[in-house]
């Protein structure tokens, strides 16, 4: 096959500045772009990227104090006292990669941006930008937009050492941007536990802890724990673990600083490492899920360079620091256990019960397996999609799959009809499942329809197995399907809390009325939506056209055709996200419970009468 070199030649090549390279692929820096409706969207990796700068100074002992603001507009500033950019090099540090000290071990030796990316990000995908170093006496500053440099000054100025990075993110990266409170208050907590001693003022809002990783497990676990958590400070390691009645076993992890979602070769190193820690000190040969289950742990480790599995850092692959991790692990872990024997006591029960239900429920396995072969060798109530890539050896090129979780076979039928076979599946529920709070685990097995979801959706033995990048509730927008959303809520916060907390669960957001002319339709997710689309079609004056509103009642009457748009690129999701572990069973209890006099007063005062 002969294929022409005429329209290939040397004025096809280009070569991209620094900022150019950020601005044109953006995904392969920041993840993902979006518009601050997700905690991980682009706008809070690029507020992390500049406060993981000031977070290194104080881990080099520079600077125990940062000032964060952010306005209105989403314009962000962080202030640092640390030792600040040397000011000759300002314009080079925030705009030519793989320009910094951080390669220089000598300089910053527990670094997380070793890639010399990180605020050359924040600056080419900034509509303004402004950095400002002091440094004894002096002071430099360097004005950009867009990613060009407009103006750069230096003089005198007696202001304290330390650097300021001032940004506006570009509207025309992240279209409709806004900044989430809840989303930027979890952050700041955390960076107050994993630096202990260290200030953050966020809006004049202090964000402070004096025992690190400790005061972040008691506030997951708010009295949960069933015995007094383990706790072990080093140098480079940090963890505090404690047991609850949960199912399930939960991590919070970290590498010099940084939050890794997805856990790695630490967390696998810390779970071994507690078994060991437990099976020295009680002569047994536990094995790892019964000593996992109900643990709720928190780990931070420090190391020079690290290796992670993709740009933005979920997950840690250096191999290296395993037996370093065990054996400090198990030793911390035993020696706490011999310190503290009514601890003790009290965890080796709580293993020994988790060995029984073990047992127990192997026989009600087997039963549940043999059952579903003989129904069928596929799940009945899935329709499944065609794509599903590899967990372990995703690419940034690889597209997200998703499961529907659908009421009866109307709206299945829609989104069966309209979705997208290779990337969209679809689960259908026969009726309104079980309520399985305060429910054992073998009630999992014996519900028929429950056990084939958890079947579906492959995370009977670990979490990790998960077959879908996303797990979406698409429930009518009623009171029986708001019913059916809090059921299988409940499902997942008691059986699989972990889906959750890792962000795995969305709701389905779809239109409750359709407000339209001859000539254009609007779809409208809530009454103000209505009422402006109702406003805008009818018009003003003599010239006031007729509009018709239809009220959607469930998905099913969303015609297949009208569906599509809805299921497409602009989808609408709604995240399920956990403030803390110590929440769930609270809330669970309140909402799934019993009916209590609590509650029945809510009822009464949320009541909402519709002509």
């Amino acid at each position: 096959m002969n294929v022409s070199t005429h329209n290939y030649d040397e004025s096809k090549i280009k070569t991209l500045s620094s900022l150019e390279h950020i601005r044109k692929r953006p995904g392969m820096y920041i993840g993902r772009l979006g518009d601050g409706s997700n905690q991980d969207d682009g706008i809070y990796i690029l507020l992390k990227e500049v406060v993981d700068n000031a977070i290194d100074e104080f881990i080099m002992g520079a600077g125990k104090r940062i000032n964060i603001s952010i306005d209105d507009d989403g314009r962000v500033a962080v202030r640092d006292f640390g030792r600040g950019i040397p000011l000759g090099k300002i314009v080079d540090c925030v705009s030519v990669i793989n320009t910094g000290a951080k390669y220089n071990t000598d300089v910053f030796q527990f670094s997380v941006g070793l890639n010399g990316v990180g605020t050359k990000a924040v600056n080419a995908l900034s509509e303004e930008f402004r950095v400002t170093a002091w440094r004894d006496g002096k002071f430099a500053t360097a004005f950009f937009r867009n990613g060009d440099l407009v103006e750069e000054k230096k003089g005198k100025d007696n202001s304290k050492n330390g650097t300021l990075i001032e940004f506006l993110p570009s509207r025309e990266m992240f279209p409709g941007f806004r900044f989430d409170p809840l989303f930027v208050e979890k952050r700041m907590w955390r960076y107050a536990y994993l630096n202990a001693g260290l200030k953050l003022y966020l809006d004049k809002k202090l964000f402070y802890s004096a025992n690190g990783l400790l005061d972040l497990l008691d506030k997951e676990l708010e009295g949960a724990n069933l015995y007094n958590p383990i706790y072990y400070k080093e140098g480079t390691l940090e963890f505090a673990f404690a047991h609850t009645d949960s199912f399930g076993d939960t991590y919070f992890t970290f590498v010099n600083g940084t939050y890794t979602s997805e856990g790695g070769t630490h967390l696998s190193a810390f779970r071994e490492g507690i078994l060991k820690g437990i099976n020295e000190y009680a002569g047994r040969k536990f094995v790892n899920r019964d000593v996992r289950d109900g643990i709720v742990g928190t780990l931070a480790i420090k190391i020079k360079d690290p290796v992670f599995e993709s740009q933005t850092k979920n997950k840690l692959g250096n191999t290296e620091i395993r037996s370093f991790v065990v054996n400090k692990v198990k030793d911390a872990v035993s020696s706490a256990l011999y310190k503290d024997t009514e601890s003790a006591d009290i965890l080796i029960e709580k293993i020994l019960r988790n060995e029984k239900v073990r047992k127990e429920l192997q026989s009600v396995r087997k039963e549940a397996r043999a059952k579903a072969k003989k129904v069928a060798l596929k799940i009945p109530q899935l329709k499944d999609c065609k794509y599903h890539p590899s967990r372990k050896k995703r690419s940034e090129k690889d597209r997200e799959n998703m499961l529907f979780i659908t009421e009866g076979q109307s709206a299945a039928g829609s989104i069966v009809s309209s979705r997208d076979p290779m990337t969209q599946a679809v689960f259908s529920l026969k009726g309104k499942p079980m309520n399985v709070l305060g429910q054992k685990l073998a009630v999992l097995y014996k519900n028929d329809e429950m056990y084939s979801l958890m079947r579906a959706l492959d995370i009977e033995n670990s979490i990790s197995d998960l077959r879908y990048d996303k797990v979406i509730l698409a429930t009518d927008a009623d009171v029986d399907g708001l019913h059916i959303r809090n059921l299988l809520l409940t499902f997942f916060l008691h059986y699989f809390e972990p889906l959750v907390k890792l962000g795995y669960i969305y709701i389905f957001e779809t239109p409750i009325f359709r407000v339209r002319t001859k000539q254009e339709t609007i779809y409208c997710y809530s009454e103000k939506e209505k009422k402006s689309a109702t406003r805008k079609l009818q018009g003003k004056g003599k010239n006031k056209k007729a509009v018709e509103t239809t009220r959607f009642k469930g998905l099913g009457e969303i015609s297949p055709k009208e569906f599509k748009q809805f299921i497409g690129p602009d989808i609408r999701l709604k995240q399920v996200t956990l403030d803390s572990l110590s929440e769930v069973s609270k809330v669970l209890s309140f909402y799934m419970g019993k009916n209590t006099p609590d509650r029945r007063k809510y009822i009464m005062e949320n009541l909402i009468f519709e002509d």
